[in-house]
């Protein structure tokens, strides 16, 4: 058997173990250990590449990125800063037809500015605004549905754990692929806002009533949104501008969320424990995926199976916009069976040279961020398409009493609206690669 028969063998073998629920990271790893081995013919080199891959991994300074802005989502938390969104956005929006529903959605957006993390966002805003939702008067499917679709706002919206690993990967600028995320995260929350209006048209009993506030009390709940603001526009702003790296960015971001925690009264040494266990536990999970996806893209290209997929993709003289869209397909796919960190893992080693080899009119840089942008808005629909939507479980966890298949039901119409903005940035690049130009 040949290195690239061995390694095309490789995927449903680690699809395999991941189904019999192997931990993603040490599926991978196994995969690429035991792949390398039938390369290599014995066990030395295999020892070697451990040391070094392991080593190389954890080295990169970009990787520091991720546990400050996981804790910068952790002190946001204990802030209230995520009830104030909610309550900002209620106040000026709650009164309409389908308000708290889009009041929930623009608050995950806000979240999602200073969280990075789309588990992080659901949980965080379901606890907020599954109450409010419910005294509303809103079915289980609606309020279920719009709060899952509004958590995958927390890797569109930046700062973003899932684009930073894609800058690391495709060795691309953090700060240029954060403004290129921003208008493909506004077209986000406006998309699903209009499917909530649509929505509440059609099934009149899905959403109940609440008076509007008095003008005053809607700027009182609006100002106290100001961290938010202010921690948004230090970290994003600073970056952009090069006034620090992404990781002092993230460090200055993570201070000012544990200061405004603090000031709120959130923040004392048993909270702190927990939100620095809980930084720790996500990051150990998803360092062990990094390293076990640097394991087993080490065996692919000992295999050379990427660049002769690559190279065969470009023989077959198919359209690049074919090519593309069946990649896309791909990541819909996958996106039913695996969590997002692990598709971006797994498939942009093998990908990304294969799109860098088509000819879109684009310049390399351009093209690469633009498809770094495509990636992540179809692994964000991942996370809200059964069976495997890991926003569905955390928000349906939270919400007992609704039964996941209407969860399901409700989550469809968001699905779509996702697919069409998918569809339309995929034809126009200019709409993302805009922010760029200034």
């Amino acid at each position: 058997m040949s290195t690239i028969e061995l390694a095309a063998w490789s995927f449903p073998i680690l699809l395999g173990l991941i189904f019999i629920r192997v931990p993603i990271g040490l599926a991978m790893a196994l995969c690429g250990v035991v792949g390398a081995y039938f390369v290599y013919g014995n066990a030395a080199p295999i020892l070697s590449q451990l040391k070094q891959v392991s080593y190389s991994t954890f080295s990169n300074y970009n990787l520091s990125v991720i546990p400050l802005f996981l804790l910068m989502g952790q002190f946001a938390a204990l802030g209230g800063l995520s009830q104030a969104l909610f309550k900002a956005a209620e106040a000026w929006i709650g009164h309409r037809k389908g308000g708290v529903a889009m009041a929930a959605v623009g608050a995950c957006a806000g979240f999602g500015a200073i969280c990075g993390s789309s588990l992080a966002t659901a949980a965080t805003m379901g606890q907020v605004a599954l109450p409010e939702l419910k005294r509303a008067g809103y079915s289980g499917a609606l309020s279920t549905a719009c709060l899952a679709a509004g958590g995958t706002l927390g890797i569109l919206i930046p700062p973003s754990v899932v684009l930073v690993i894609y800058a690391i990967l495709t060795e691309q600028n953090i700060a240029k692929l954060f403004l290129a995320a921003f208008i493909p995260g506004i077209l986000a929350a406006i998309g699903y806002m209009l499917v909530i209006a649509i929505y509440v048209r059609v099934k009149p009993d899905s959403a109940g009533t609440m008076a509007p506030m008095p003008v005053a009390e809607r700027w009182k709940a609006t100002l106290k949104t100001w961290p938010v603001i202010a921690i948004f526009l230090a970290v994003v702003g600073g970056i952009y501008t090069g006034l620090f790296t992404p990781t002092e960015g993230a460090a200055i971001g993570a201070f000012g969320t544990g200061v405004a925690a603090w000031a709120a009264g959130g923040l004392n040494r048993k909270t702190l424990r927990d939100a620095v266990l809980g930084t720790a536990i996500a990051t150990g999970m998803i360092f062990m995926i990094v390293l076990g996806a640097g394991l087993y893209n080490t065996f692919l290209a000992l295999s050379q199976l990427p660049q002769e997929m690559a190279q065969w993709v470009i023989d077959l003289g198919m359209s690049p916009w074919l090519v593309l869209a069946t990649v896309l397909v791909v990541y819909l796919l996958l996106g039913c069976v695996m969590d997002s960190l692990s598709m971006i893992l797994l498939t942009i080693p093998i990908f990304f040279p294969m799109i860098m080899g088509l000819d879109f009119g684009l310049g390399p840089e351009e093209t690469a961020i633009w498809f770094g942008i495509l990636v992540l808005i179809v692994v964000e629909v991942g996370l809200i398409t059964p069976p495997v939507g890991m926003n569905l479980f955390v928000i349906n966890n939270m919400a007992k009493d609704i039964p996941i298949s209407h969860t399901y039901r409700g989550v469809t119409p968001f699905v779509v609206s996702d697919l069409v903005r998918t569809a339309i940035l995929a034809a126009f690049p200019a709409i993302t690669l805009f922010a760029l130009r200034f």
